[in-house]
């Protein structure tokens, strides 16, 4: 789900209206409630809901909630494409201001918008994620947590910055910065390629903490130790595109 914004009056503040892409894929048991949630929140908010091909009957719960909700945008793909090609879709449908990616699968809560948006709103970043700090009671397994670790070490290393958490799901930014990136991922490397491209284009990237709690495979996770070895090899690829994605935003090298 992708959420977009308008602006407020002052033009040296961005509102913390946002407008809210949220991928789908096979979410039938989770996509109503995680909807609910996002709409529950009070920010003005434009919220894009895609469905990436779905078979479990997350295609017709989505289906209807399109009818029910006026200010919800629906849009399906007609096979299963990757969550990365489900944020390009949501991406090129957006209206609003400021970007905030939701997975519809309830990992993370929708209540902690407001301080997402809050350091964009007060003009001390144009970039947020929202982090997290893993537990015993909130992490999939120890070697996903080393996974991360790893992914976002990697990209420390090869970008000279300090982050704790690159593979978050909770990335807001204005639009405008979004569509700056080259973005071609259709899986989970969406998020070191938006990550990535964002470092080479000189964004600092201001890190919230936030709230998570993994599912079990049997509640539907999807991540395999796969995409932590695409994850390294999109973030090499990301970097040694530095100087042409500069030169494509008008930058110097």
């Amino acid at each position: 789900m992708i959420t977009s914004s308008g602006t407020t009056s002052s033009p040296a503040r961005r509102s913390s209206e946002a407008f809210r892409p949220e991928p789908a894929y096979n979410e039938a048991a989770t996509v109503e409630l995680a909807l609910a949630a996002v709409l529950a929140t009070p920010q003005e908010k434009e919220v894009i809901l895609v469905d990436d091909g779905s078979t479990d009957g997350t295609r017709e719960i989505i289906t209807r909630l399109g009818e029910e909700h006026e200010d919800v945008c629906v849009i399906f793909h007609n096979r299963n494409q990757g969550k990365g090609a489900a944020v390009r879709t949501a991406l090129a449908a957006a209206s609003g201001d400021v970007v905030l990616i939701q997975d519809c699968d309830l990992e993370y809560d929708p209540n902690e918008y407001g301080k997402l948006l809050e350091p964009i709103t007060n003009g001390d970043a144009e970039v947020v994620f929202g982090t997290r700090a893993f537990a015993s009671h909130t992490s999939f397994s120890f070697w996903f947590v080393i996974g991360n670790k790893l992914v976002t070490l990697a990209t420390n290393i090869l970008f000279n910055c300090y982050l704790s958490d690159i593979e978050t799901c909770y990335k807001v930014m204005p639009l405008v910065v979004a569509r700056k990136l080259r973005l071609t991922a259709r899986g989970f490397e969406i998020e070191p390629q938006i990550t990535g491209g964002l470092l080479n284009l000189g964004y600092q990237i201001y890190e919230v903490p936030v709230h998570y709690k993994a599912r079990t495979r049997e509640q539907g996770k999807k991540l395999a130790w796969t995409d932590g070895v695409r994850a390294i090899q999109t973030l090499l690829l990301v970097r040694l595109s530095r100087n042409r994605d500069r030169r494509r935003a008008g930058m110097a090298r």
